[in-house]
């Protein structure tokens, strides 16, 4: 979803499963400039020890939401020299309260249970998290003890991963979730491919060409 509107393009483009690939994009191998950009200025990677993917969304994203299950069966089969990394971004509705919300479930290793249960409370129970105090309920339901996790919520190390998100988002220019860094050098997105599942595909031709220093 691009910054401040709704793409209807990018769900015609085929971001469900299975969705139709353009015949030009359908043959051959990924496209620079097409199925993926260049960064024009690297970024070096927060971990020096593993290929890095970042996965830049935000919960209110309904295209975010339809990724979700495309996504993680392919992040569940990563090799082990690829690590997945949430970046939630801080544009679109609610973004600052989201972004906390995001970082407060990774600092509490709640990411696993609950990342997923959010997009579904907001995209298919419409359920309003739009205040600290609406998201501690919903934790709260789940499991998790509101108070420690308003604690978190309110954090200075939330903030600061907060913004060091904004900063990465702005780094790789990105203006519409989904999409998907690689490596501080690359970006693509079903928007540019055609599909969630070749955006996966280039993301994985892109993590080869990491590991081949191209």
């Amino acid at each position: 979803m691009k910054r401040r509107e709704f793409s209807a393009g990018l769900i015609g483009a085929g971001l469900a499963a299975g969705g139709v690939m353009p015949a030009a994009r359908a043959q051959g191998g990924p496209v620079e400039g097409k199925d993926y950009l260049r960064l024009s200025q690297p970024l070096p990677p927060t971990d020096s020890g593993k290929i890095e993917v970042l996965d830049f969304f935000s919960y209110a994203c309904p295209h975010c939401n339809a990724f979700g299950p495309i996504l993680d069966p392919w992040a569940r089969k990563l090799p082990a020299d690829v690590v997945l990394r949430h970046i939630p971004v801080p544009f679109m509705i609610n973004s600052e309260n989201f972004q906390r919300l995001y970082f407060s479930l990774e600092v509490m290793g709640q990411v696993d249970a609950l990342h997923r249960k959010v997009f579904f409370a907001v995209h298919n129970e419409h359920q309003r998290l739009d205040k600290p105090a609406d998201i501690a309920a919903f934790v709260a339901k789940n499991g998790v003890d509101s108070a420690k996790f308003l604690d978190v919520f309110n954090s200075f190390s939330v903030q600061t991963k907060a913004r060091q998100a904004a900063q990465l988002t702005q780094a790789y220019k990105v203006d519409g979730v989904p999409c998907l860094g690689v490596q501080g050098k690359y970006l693509t997105s079903a928007t540019l491919t055609g599909s969630a599942d070749r955006a996966l595909s280039v993301t994985d031709f892109l993590i080869q060409r990491v590991r081949s220093k191209a």
